[in-house]
């Protein structure tokens, strides 16, 4: 049954850590799977506040690109920058999620949206880029509270950040979490 093996397979994803943090010493970092849910999470909250405001946005549709950003990682994992000098990331998500949407209902529909979200093509992508990289900083935020150091190239994703076309509408969340990190070095 392809779409069991699939929903078996996707379950690597809780057992798999980020690296990004296992490299800078965060023992017992989360999962690709506790990333990926809270970036669901995000993307669900400010795809509503925007419709809100008036901006046309897909909320089903980025919902889907953000359950579906990290599906690849289940078979290639989530490959740090530093290995990512040697290898093709991107050829080899594209390959594994081909392989995976190819077991469900709709693979090219969950297919373009990936390729939505990684290419960013549309607005919905770009939301979902903005929750990601946003999920990562509020992470970095927490194992810093925590007690991590070593964590400030994450924090480049900033720039980004504001650079956005989203930040007009999330500039009191993006500075509050760093007005949050200010307090808490201070300590």
């Amino acid at each position: 049954m392809p779409l069991l093996d699939l929903l078996l397979e996707a379950g690597n994803l809780k057992r798999l850590p980020r690296t990004g943090w296992l490299l800078r010493g965060v023992p017992n970092p989360e999962s690709i799977a506790d990333h990926s849910y809270r970036v669901a999470l995000i993307t669900l909250f400010l795809a509503d506040e925007l419709k809100v405001k008036g901006v046309d946005v897909n909320v089903e549709r980025a919902l889907k690109m953000a359950l579906l950003h990290d599906l690849a990682e289940a078979r290639i994992t989530d490959i740090p920058l530093t290995a990512q000098y040697y290898i093709d990331k991107g050829k080899a998500e594209k390959k594994a999620a081909m392989e995976l949407f190819i077991k469900t209902p709709k693979p090219g529909e969950y297919f373009r949206l990936w390729r939505e979200y990684e290419e960013e093509l549309s607005l919905e992508g770009r939301l979902v880029k903005f929750a990601d990289k946003l999920e990562m900083l509020i992470q970095a935020y927490e194992y810093e509270r925590a007690g991590f150091s070593n964590l400030d190239e994450f924090w480049g994703a900033l720039d980004s950040l504001r650079e956005s076309e989203f930040y007009e509408h999330f500039r009191e969340l993006v500075e509050g979490l760093v007005a949050l990190r200010k307090q808490n070095r201070l300590r």
